[in-house]
């Protein structure tokens, strides 16, 4: 019988004091970075899979599919279902479906979500005659001949709308580098011409927790929604109810989420993601820092 709902607020306490009945964590910058687990990464995940508590993933990295990621996880050692894995490849398919049927798409994008939207049996053109849906993706093959597709359809046949994948400005790097994402191929298009992005389908929109959380019998507001983005990972949380963890460990800093209105501040900032244990179970189990 499901216990009493949560009732941590941004700003309750330093650390959690008690465990969730599930776990959402973004990938990038909060579990691994480039080819290495973050710390504490790893034995957290281990321990709350002992505990059977469910664990998921998520990500608004378009450049690979949740088979990808779970053979990453697998290669770094955590073997991971490709069911516990949900990325906006997952869910711009499931949106195009669900509320455009039928429709023709131009996806500026990587193999990945090509290669989803051709076996979902979505239909693709080039020809900006055709095209009802420009989607904006993380593309690192984009180029002038790409835009000017993205143009004709939206502008000169004035018939295409302008979506994206993911909002991301940048995805980190190790070393401090980064690499432009999503919204810089939006902001072209939208730049050239005029028009506004009429979805994003990645975080923060509550559609990509669905997807995380289709099949776990958990009332959200007992789950915890971890990563290191405020914009996205933790919007997504607030715009939700949902309880959420910012690790100071990727994108954003703790004096941004304490800059925010109180009501979009984190519940916790963490420095490690393991903290996420409390200390006294911390201190049971032996973790050190």
């Amino acid at each position: 019988m499901p216990g009493p709902v949560l009732s941590s607020e941004p700003g309750d306490s330093v650390e959690p004091d008690q465990l969730y009945d599930a776990y959402v964590f973004d990938l990038d910058g909060t579990i691994y970075l480039g080819e290495e687990f973050l710390p504490g990464a790893e034995r957290l995940v281990r321990e709350l899979r002992r505990r059977d508590i469910p664990v998921r993933f998520l990500s608004n990295n378009p450049t690979k599919d949740p088979a990808q990621y779970a053979e990453k996880l697998d290669r770094l050692g955590l073997p991971t279902p490709v069911a516990e894995i949900a990325n906006t490849v997952v869910v711009m398919v499931r949106w195009l479906l669900e509320h455009h049927p039928g429709k023709t798409v131009y996806p500026i994008a990587e193999e990945p979500l090509v290669r989803a939207l051709a076996e979902a049996g979505v239909a693709m053109s080039e020809d900006p005659a055709e095209i009802d849906i420009v989607i904006a993706s993380y593309d690192r093959a984009f180029e002038y001949r790409k835009l000017q597709i993205a143009f004709d359809a939206i502008w000169f046949h004035q018939r295409a709308i302008l979506v994206t994948t993911n909002p991301d400005r940048y995805c980190p790097f190790p070393g401090g580098r980064g690499e432009p994402d999503a919204a810089a191929i939006v902001a072209a298009i939208e730049a050239c011409t005029g028009a506004t992005l009429a979805k994003n389908v990645g975080k923060p929109d509550p559609d990509m927790l669905t997807a995380a959380l289709a099949g776990v019998d958990v009332d959200p507001r007992r789950a915890m929604m971890i990563g290191d983005r405020l914009g996205t990972d933790i919007q997504m949380a607030v715009n939700t109810q949902m309880a959420s963890t910012l690790v100071l460990t990727g994108d954003s800093t703790r004096a941004e989420a304490e800059a925010l209105p109180e009501a979009n501040q984190p519940t916790y900032i963490l420095e490690r993601v393991d903290h996420l244990i409390p200390a006294p179970l911390r201190a049971e189990l032996g973790w050190t820092d």
